[in-house]
């Protein structure tokens, strides 16, 4: 979402994103929506500070401000995919969450699998 960590913007003005662009999307002609909130295991808890102290000073930052970005963003992380699904084509839907897949295996995340949902809205008639 484009309001993480924006002065005057919270998660009502991503909520309210969200619920509209899906809403618009479910005005077309079969369509459905696929969003899966993600809540990870202890996220800041599992990461390798080491690992991402060398991420950030490979991007030039300095031990100061490694220090600082660290600390600002414990307890903090959150994911929301949102598919778009026309035409029953869920590929790109399915290659973001294989990506985020991905990148926690990388960084020493995992799902929190009772905290992680998914929700279809799907209101297409049946034939």
């Amino acid at each position: 979402m484009p309001f993480t960590y924006r002065q005057n913007r919270s998660t009502d003005h991503a909520t309210a994103l969200t619920l509209h662009t899906a809403l618009s999307h479910l005005d077309k002609k079969n369509t459905y929506v696929r969003m899966l909130f993600v809540d990870y295991s202890s996220a800041f808890n599992t990461i390798v500070p080491s690992r991402l102290d060398i991420k950030f000073r490979d991007l030039g930052l300095n031990s100061s401000q490694c220090s600082w970005i660290l600390n600002f963003l414990t307890d903090r992380y959150d994911n929301t995919i949102v598919g778009l699904i026309s035409n029953n084509n869920e590929e790109a839907y399915r290659e973001k969450v294989s990506f985020l897949t991905h990148w926690c295996q990388e960084n020493n995340l995992s799902f929190n699998v009772n905290k992680t949902k998914e929700l279809i809205a799907d209101f297409r008639k049946q034939e």
